[in-house]
């Protein structure tokens, strides 16, 4: 199908950006990579009056590694992820994750950015930002303020993003222990049937912290701190990662589709869970 009639903006730069938001309210939509929004237009399950294209703005482009914290540019594109060698040693998980990621052609146009502000929980780096802790930062008329990926995330579609709202960058701390990316899907390009993200840290022989995030087994990503507390001060033996398995399962609320039943989604969701426990613990 054919989108309905629609004015299209290119703003240089964000001020120019928000602008055209506050100017035409709840008919302007921006758009990063486009693979969400422009299917929806196509088929006329979104109307947008006023497209604000923000390939231009050069703010919201660039990675800069420190020695605690990364940040990310909102239009970043999952390739530059995956080629920028010094994030992929400051925060290797980034890269395992958008390799997993559709395809090429996909990754040299998504956005991060795009990825985590549409409140799409099939999409892979909102449960993985919530894994790594990450912060957002939204800028809107009246400025800047920073949300935390963990509280980020409403339900299908909902964030806590406001109409008139551009989010701007990411911010990661440095994680030093082991992760892992597990992604379970029907094919190549695929949402998954179900994802987990692990990160853990080791002392004595044992988990010391732990971190755990699912993808696509609710309305929102899910954060399972129940998931990580059943891993700590433990050797991620069977046992453990049985327990963690079922305080994972009690936390998400998968629902029956063309991926399957709920059983099996759970079934996924258990086993894709144990392999990420035990590759981010062969790594720790």
């Amino acid at each position: 199908m054919i989108p309905s009639a629609f004015e299209y903006h290119r703003p240089g730069d964000l001020a120019s950006a928000l602008g055209i938001l506050s100017a035409y309210g709840d008919e302007a939509r921006v758009i990063a990579g486009g693979h969400s929004l422009i299917p929806m237009m196509k088929l006329r399950m979104a109307s947008v009056g006023h497209l604000v294209d923000l390939q231009s703005v050069a703010e919201l482009r660039g990675i800069t590694v420190a020695e605690r914290e990364v940040t990310i540019g909102a239009m970043v594109t999952q390739a530059e992820l995956i080629s920028h060698d010094g994030l992929a040693k400051a925060v290797p998980i980034l890269r395992e994750a958008a390799l997993q990621i559709a395809d090429p052609q996909v990754r040299y146009v998504g956005t991060v950015g795009g990825n985590v502000a549409n409140g799409d929980p099939g999409n892979d780096m909102p449960g993985l930002m919530q894994c790594l802790d990450a912060r957002f930062t939204l800028v809107g008329p009246g400025g800047p303020r920073e949300v935390p990926a963990r509280a980020f995330y409403h339900g299908l579609y909902a964030t806590e993003r406001a109409e008139d709202e551009i989010l701007t960058r990411i911010a990661i701390p440095v994680h030093a222990g082991g992760h892992a990316y597990e992604k379970q899907k029907r094919k190549i390009g695929d949402y998954a049937t179900a994802a987990a993200a692990v990160l853990l840290t080791k002392s004595g022989g044992k988990v010391a912290s732990a971190s755990v995030a699912m993808t696509n087994l609710s309305d929102v990503p899910v954060w399972s701190e129940a998931a990580a507390a059943a891993l700590v001060g433990r050797d991620c033996g069977a046992e453990a990662v049985a327990d963690a398995v079922a305080a994972m399962l009690a936390d998400i609320d998968p629902q029956a589709d063309n991926r399957g039943p709920i059983a099996f989604k759970k079934h996924v969701a258990g086993v894709i869970l144990g392999r990420a426990i035990a590759r981010a613990w062969s790594r720790a």
